[in-house]
């Protein structure tokens, strides 16, 4: 392994093309390997990739260029070992990463997933959010887009300014085939909702940084219009209602690890304040300390119980499970 330290809803009356759907299944649940199938004589105009954790690629094609437009949102691939929690997968012998190590990018594996990008959207600055962004960012050249912590992070590493933007809730930006509309958003209710974390990173923070010092640094939600299509994305358990009220995603990633059962009717105020997403997508809901392909990565059963929760909620909607690294694409609205 080669590493660099980092140092009861309305039918909707749009028709949206699932290339993902099977015959057969079931009305939330998507079959293994069907990411991948195309159903549909429609255009295809996004495909996903889950990268694990809260990370995502999003890829459409862009007018009058040759490339697609490719936003990554939270790209983490390194799943490193971390907090002192070693991966129960008898086969991972990678190290264990404790609070005051510094952390390590597996370049290898992103360098075989991740070529290029666009633009990267951190939803926090916490490990499994913004560690391999920095590697990311100087590899591609993408443009990062952040609270203010995750810049500092971005300075640290030697990733020029005229790559960064900093926001902080509220703005909404245009760039020309993709537009992305920033939302203030809070943190997964940890440790019995005693989680409160005010530390950022401050500017002229210096690498390499530890664990420690990579803390949350407010969280964020984003809106991507991109192909047609409005993709909303989540890098935690939890929402400001007003802030997502009146959005009107055909594509939801939300985040569905059991912190979310702390939040009063999660999933039924999310789907009301949505308008009743066609297409809602589990995130987060991993294991993210193991690595890809280790038989401990997914957690079946809390993506099975929060798409039964979006069936209750939202029965018009459509849940697709992910598996890391395969793509699923959507033809038109």
């Amino acid at each position: 392994m080669s590493t660099r330290p980092i140092d009861a809803p309305p039918f909707k009356v749009w028709l949206l093309v699932l290339t993902v759907m099977v015959a057969g299944c079931g009305p939330t649940q998507s079959s293994e390997g069907e990411a991948a199938r195309v159903l549909s004589e429609a255009a295809e105009t996004i495909t996903l990739r889950y990268l694990g954790a809260a990370g995502w690629e999003i890829t459409a094609p862009s007018e009058g260029e040759a490339e697609p437009v490719i936003v990554l949102v939270d790209p983490y691939l390194t799943r490193a070992k971390y907090d002192g929690q070693p991966s129960p997968d008898p086969t991972d012998t990678r190290p264990v990463y404790n609070r005051t190590d510094t952390l390590f990018s597996d370049t290898e594996v992103i360098d075989a997933q991740i070529q290029r990008a666009d633009y990267i959207l951190v939803q926090h600055s916490h490990p499994d959010h913004v560690m391999d962004v920095p590697y990311l960012a100087n590899k591609t050249g993408a443009v990062v887009i952040g609270h203010e912590s995750t810049i500092n992070i971005m300075r640290a590493y030697g990733v020029p300014d005229q790559q960064l933007i900093t926001v902080r809730g509220g703005e909404d930006y245009d760039f020309g085939d993709v537009s992305i509309r920033v939302i203030p958003s809070l943190h997964s209710p940890l440790g019995d909702k005693r989680y409160y974390q005010s530390e950022v990173v401050e500017a002229g923070a210096t690498r390499p940084l530890r664990i420690s010092q990579l803390v949350e640094g407010g969280s964020l939600m984003f809106l991507v219009r991109i192909g047609g299509h409005e993709v909303m994305t989540m890098g935690s358990m939890n929402y400001i209602a007003r802030e997502v009220e009146g959005l009107r995603p055909d594509v939801a990633l939300v985040g569905a690890a059991p912190s979310h059962l702390e939040i009063f009717e999660y999933t039924p105020r999310l789907m009301a304040a949505l308008g009743y997403p066609p297409v809602v997508i589990p995130t987060h809901a991993d294991n993210f300390r193991a690595p890809y392909g280790s038989e401990i990565a997914y957690r079946t059963e809390w993506v099975d119980a929060f798409a039964e929760e979006v069936r209750l909620a939202s029965p018009d909607s459509r849940v697709i499970i992910p598996k890391h690294l395969e793509p699923i694409r959507l033809g038109g609205r």
